[in-house]
């Protein structure tokens, strides 16, 4: 082969050095060098070596630079580490191979490796046109990378900003939770996101977590992190998770999981899963850390501000909803529903069992009744402490019919499972939309209703059969 001309050769290097100036994509900047040299040396081979982070082409052929820090070719990791060009010249194999290191201001970041055949020999002319190519690309490909970290870092900062504006507008802990799950697999691309709020008894998955954790598949991992971090007071990121014998079968890889901290107290974890192993680059990671760093105060704040709520609308001894509550709710019901129900309970010989054994066994008796009326209601239904020995229920959207069979349900249960043994009288009253009813006016028929169950011998489920319809006939 016969070496091109110098012209020729600088043409070429005028060519690529103003592709260089117009572009600030990597990609480009590398698949240039290639094409420069193919131009130039149709006939010899060529490798990029580079950081791993920088080997996901499909195009340009790239190899990663760490592989060969232990390994045989020792060239590569000299002209890496030394920013000197190497030449290796070897009659036995009849070809001549040059390290050209890429070099910029700031560093060397990566190799380019020419193979020459036929026992071709560089002269000095051709070595210096090589390594003046290197230069220029690695000038180049440090100001690529240096813009897109500048892009990455801008991304990263604005999402930061945004995402402490918004938790800072006092939002619900399930909108709290679901905007950073959403900000977190949006920006990391993550295949599974999970919150876990740590407390003396047991982990609670918070909303916003993916399924994986909500269903509890990710418990192994919730449980390694916390330990980890527990031990060692520091966030993990662990690349392939394969490497460790806990997770030997694992179907994730990649694992990112950042302690939530508020007033050097540990109250949870955060954990980002991915199929892939070595898929979130550290820079990843670090973002991960100032996320929930500026995450968890809204966290708690969220938390708190809902027990608070919680408490204020709750009985202590029953943990039911209060009267105020309960009464709120069938208001807010006759405005948006068309029909609903309201039962009126109260213990039979009440009295007795407090003469017999005690207030605190009578306490006792009223929680059994408040565990299993949440044990026979549905989620969205209210179950309330109407005052001393009185209990109620509110079924939105539910007819008479069906009323009376939920308090006839819970006053069997009652029965059969309470101890000591009590019963229980109930009083049903439903409403509908066309008679224009008053809360005031559904409690009063329940209360004649159960005050009908108590005088026709107790332990009984009386409805309200009549609608109060005055004015409206």
């Amino acid at each position: 082969m016969m070496f091109p001309n110098e012209e020729i050769r600088y043409e070429q290097l005028f060519r690529v050095t103003s592709k260089f100036h117009s572009t600030m994509d990597i990609d480009a900047v590398l698949e240039e060098v290639i094409k420069t040299l193919q131009d130039v040396y149709p006939s010899f081979e060529y490798t990029l070596f580079l950081a791993h982070d920088n080997t996901r082409h499909n195009v340009i052929p790239i190899k990663d630079i760490q592989q060969y820090e232990h390994g045989e070719n020792t060239l590569v990791m000299q002209a890496f580490v030394t920013g000197v060009l190497q030449l290796e010249d070897s009659d036995e194999d009849k070809q001549s191979v040059i390290y050209a290191p890429l070099k910029g201001r700031q560093g060397v970041y990566g190799v380019l490796q020419i193979n020459a055949h036929n026992g071709l020999v560089f002269p000095n002319s051709e070595i210096q046109f090589i390594e003046l190519l290197a230069n220029t690309a690695g000038h180049a490909f440090e100001n690529a990378q240096l813009y897109q970290q500048s892009k990455q870092l801008i991304a990263d900062l604005q999402l930061i900003n945004e995402t402490s504006h918004k938790l800072n507008s006092n939002l619900r802990l399930i909108d709290t939770m679901t905007f950073m799950s959403t900000q977190i697999r949006k920006s990391f691309e993550a295949n599974e996101v999970g919150f876990i709020l740590q407390t003396s008894d047991h982990l609670e998955v918070l909303p916003g977590s993916t399924a994986f954790f909500e269903k509890g598949f990710g418990e192994e991992y919730v449980t390694y992190s916390l330990e980890r971090i527990m031990l060692e007071n520091e966030p993990l990121f662990i690349g392939d998770l394969r490497d460790y014998r806990e997770f030997g079968e694992s179907s994730y890889r990649s694992m990112m999981s950042v302690p939530m901290v508020q007033r050097n107290e540990i109250l949870g974890v955060a954990i980002v899963l991915h199929e892939l192993p070595y898929f979130f680059s550290f820079d990843k990671f670090k973002l991960m850390q100032s996320l929930i760093h500026h995450s968890s105060l809204a966290f708690t704040n969220s938390i708190l501000r809902e027990e608070l709520e919680k408490l204020v609308i709750t009985d202590y001894l029953t943990k039911l909803y209060s009267r105020n509550h309960l009464e709120e709710s069938v208001q807010d019901s006759m405005e948006r529903d068309a029909f609903g129900t309201f039962i009126l309970i109260d213990i039979d010989d009440f009295k007795g069992v407090n003469d017999t054994y005690g207030h605190q066994v009578g306490d006792e008796s009223i929680v059994q009744i408040a565990n299993l009326i949440r044990e026979n209601i549905r989620e969205h239904d209210i179950g309330a402490r109407w005052g001393g020995e009185e209990l109620a229920i509110y079924l939105p959207k539910v007819d008479l019919a069906s009323g009376m069979a939920v308090a006839e349900r819970l006053g069997k249960r009652v029965e059969k499972d309470s101890n000591p043994k009590i019963t229980i009288s109930c009083g049903v009253a439903t409403w509908h939309k066309h008679y224009k009813e008053t809360f005031k006016s559904l409690f009063q028929r329940a209360d004649n209703a159960l005050y009908e169950a108590k005088q026709s011998g107790k332990n009984q489920v009386v409805a309200s059969e009549n609608m109060i319809t005055e004015g409206h006939s």
